[in-house]
């Protein structure tokens, strides 16, 4: 059993901890909701009233924070975590970040002594609440193989991908993928549905077919094909538009800074700034199906 800190308790911070709770560890965690505080607090973990709190007298400290200015506020600043760090605690990092901001915030922290690791995940809200997300870790292969024990409490999957930041990268690559594909899914279910066939049954064909892809046999995109996801739920509850738009920026900023050409990563992103632009940022990413409607003749 571990000490574990743990700040940031959104959609997936919050069962994050409380799966970290069942796997036995102690918990204290911080946060701004006062909401998420309160259903943290009936998962088992404590309470603690800072940032800096959480991260005191614990073996880890776990971030889950939406960009970059807040995690390295959270880190870096005059009252942040590495004034009063241990250096026998690592800092994990779970945040969707550019690769240069973990790598500044964990070279900060290592002047000081303190090991950091930036692990990104993969797998949505449904993931973090069955624990069964992926953990993409960026960091020396010490530090990697010390989170391992408390990462396992809350996902299924750990990749060490390379040094520091490389985590970051590796999480971009696969948002980036992962968009175009909901994109052109939910093309060819729009394209099926203007041609009179039953969605259900063209995501059948497709399912056991070349199209075959994570967007259409998981987390279908057309509202009534499949329970228990977004879609059949009013685009709620799921991976926000709005954070896929971010990811998406985070990843033309890294082909930009590498000459890698990235034209389809560079047509979704529009897409998605666009949607979040007409008023559904807070929309779960597959509703971009909603998007790709036919025209009415």
């Amino acid at each position: 059993m571990a000490n574990v800190g743990f700040i940031g308790l959104g959609n997936m911070g919050g069962p994050m901890a409380a799966n970290l709770v069942k796997g036995g560890h102690k918990v204290q965690v911080f946060d701004l909701s006062e909401a998420a505080l309160s259903a943290a607090k009936e998962a088992g973990c404590s309470i603690v009233s800072s940032a800096t709190e959480a991260a005191t007298h614990v073996d880890f400290i776990v971030t889950m924070l939406p960009a970059d200015k807040h995690v390295k506020s959270v880190y870096l600043a005059d009252d942040g975590l590495i004034t009063v760090l241990s250096k026998d605690t690592l800092a994990i990092d779970c945040s969707t970040i550019s690769a240069e901001t973990a790598r500044f915030v964990g070279a900060a922290l290592k002047e000081k002594g303190i090991d950091f690791i930036d692990a990104p995940v993969s797998g949505g809200v449904g993931g973090a609440k069955a624990c069964t997300l992926t953990f993409i870790c960026g960091g020396e292969a010490g530090a990697v193989a010390r989170a391992r024990d408390v990462l396992q409490a809350m996902g299924k999957n750990i990749f060490h991908a390379g040094e520091m930041g490389a985590g970051q990268v590796a999480k971009i690559c696969n948002n980036m993928l992962l968009s175009v594909l909901m994109v052109g899914t939910s093309e060819a279910l729009q394209l099926g549905i203007a041609h009179g066939l039953d969605p259900k049954v063209l995501s059948q064909i497709m399912a056991a077919s070349s199209g075959s892809n994570w967007t259409l046999d998981v987390y279908n995109p057309c509202p009534g094909v499949m329970d228990n996801v977004p879609s059949s739920n009013g685009y709620q509850g799921g991976f926000l538009v709005d954070l896929m738009s971010k990811d998406l920026g985070l990843a033309q900023q890294a082909a930009l800074a590498s000459g890698a050409a990235t034209p389809m990563g560079a047509l979704t992103h529009n897409l998605y700034r666009s949607w979040s632009q007409l008023g559904h940022g807070r929309e779960d990413f597959s509703s971009i199906f909603n998007y790709v409607k036919p025209i009415s003749k």
